[in-house]
């Protein structure tokens, strides 16, 4: 028997996703005139590196699924899922734009007469506090021990977990 979350983390995936696509021009095509790519494109060319990148998020919500029940998901939100940890990277220097990690989660509760459920959904985007241009390669650097939540960001930022304590 599949897990109820599982449908509802799904949906939430796709609409991340979605959100995260390139910008659509008025003709329908992706507009790809910007100078910040996804981090995974900006890897695609060295496997090394690339690797290291899903490591790294395989890593990140493991870590989250090991602490969540004795921090993040105690209270309104017990079921707190991870959708997906992305960064932007400009394309000619390798610098981040921006990380994020972003969450989903639903309360439901069930009404005995009616029978019908009632869910209360949220989700959250969680930014990475990363110190002004820092590197991808630093960040991956940075991160490629056994426990990147808690590893100390490049630069002095702090660390993911930090980031999460603010954000969720």
């Amino acid at each position: 028997m599949s897990s109820p979350r599982l449908p509802f983390a799904a949906a939430c995936a796709a609409l991340v996703l979605a959100a995260a696509a390139p910008s659509h021009a008025a003709g329908g095509t992706p507009s790809r005139d910007g100078p910040y790519v996804d981090a995974p494109t900006y890897l695609r060319a060295d496997d090394d590196r690339i690797e290291a990148w899903y490591a790294l998020t395989r890593a990140l919500r493991r870590g989250f699924d090991d602490i969540c029940g004795d921090t993040f998901c105690e209270g309104e939100f017990a079921n707190i899922q991870s959708l997906a940890y992305r960064c932007s990277v400009h394309a000619a220097s390798g610098r981040i734009g921006m990380c994020a990690w972003v969450f989903a989660a639903s309360d439901e509760a069930v009404d005995p007469v009616s029978g019908k459920i009632a869910v209360r959904a949220q989700s959250w985007t969680c930014t990475t506090p990363l110190a002004p241009a820092t590197s991808l390669q630093a960040l991956l650097d940075a991160l490629a021990g056994d426990a990147p939540l808690y590893a100390p960001l490049p630069r002095g930022g702090g660390s993911i977990f930090d980031g999460l304590i603010d954000c969720l």
